[in-house]
């Protein structure tokens, strides 16, 4: 059973952390709460440390103690840990920011992001924030690459899905049509029908050395920064790509380097 005085306060806690200052009337826009309950949680976190209350912005903000809830956590998706380093290199180079998103039941979550090291953001925070797969080009990137079993299981679990950006999935064809221009063309972007409309991603698959498809890498930028959308098609999508196969290629080392730990580990306490 659960408790749901503090799912309420971590779902603030959440929303807060995707704006960099949030207003009552947006905060319970947001999470649907009554705005009496939102004051009574806001109160309690800024007690706490983990909220401040701007007056001179006319919102409320995570303070730097959040960062604590993080210190404890070192366990991530090696395919992560893999492509942390190359997300960071595309980032520096060319300013964008950069997510690796992996897959979670009907949709797919941003599990790292470069948004941080990125002065033209377009977006305040992404870690963990969860997309749809039909209509945003990282979910795309993913599901047009599977292989054609494991792509009729998660259209299967996309048709039960209650997210209405996943209606697509109920036109079979049409997804699949869809689903075969992002493979030929080698990426995906964001579908024009969602926000927001002034920014656009363009993802590509990571893929194993056995044909697995384990996550999608992604570049976000604004579209008046060009004057067409094929120009930045052109400029990120082989850069996205090379280091798509670099991180396959890290990972494959990362995985065999820590075999052979495991191995060794276990041949010591045998002979122990």
């Amino acid at each position: 059973m659960t408790i749901r005085a503090i799912e309420r306060a971590m779902n603030v806690l959440q929303e807060l952390n995707q704006q960099p200052i949030n207003t009552i009337a947006q905060l319970h826009a947001r999470t649907k709460l009554p705005k009496p309950t939102l004051v009574r949680i806001l109160r309690t976190l800024e007690e706490a440390g983990y909220v401040e209350n701007d007056t001179r912005q006319g919102g409320y903000q995570v303070s730097a103690l959040v960062t604590s809830l993080s210190s404890g956590f070192h366990k991530g998706p090696l395919v992560v840990e893999a492509g942390r380093a190359w997300a960071i290199a595309i980032t520096r180079k060319h300013k964008w920011p950069v997510a690796i998103a992996l897959p979670d039941y009907d949709g797919m979550i941003i599990r790292f992001s470069t948004v941080p090291d990125s002065l033209v953001s377009p977006f305040h925070s992404t870690v963990n924030k969860r997309l749809c797969m039909l209509t945003r080009g990282l979910g795309l990137a993913y599901l047009a690459f599977l292989d054609s079993e494991d792509r009729d299981v998660m259209i299967d679990i996309l048709q039960k899905s209650e997210n209405p950006e996943n209606a697509l999935s109920h036109h079979r064809d049409e997804l699949l049509r869809v689903l075969r221009q992002v493979r030929k063309n080698g990426y995906a972007t964001r579908s024009s029908t969602v926000e927001p409309r002034n920014s656009d991603t363009i993802a590509v698959p990571i893929i194993a050395k056995d044909g697995r498809v384990l996550a999608s890498l992604g570049l976000t930028y604004f579209k008046s920064a060009f004057d067409s959308n094929q120009e930045p098609r052109e400029r990120y999508v082989p850069v996205l790509r090379s280091a798509a196969t670099a991180i396959s290629e890290d990972l494959a080392r990362l995985s065999n380097s820590m075999a052979i730990e495991v191995s060794s580990s276990g041949e010591a306490e045998a002979l122990g």
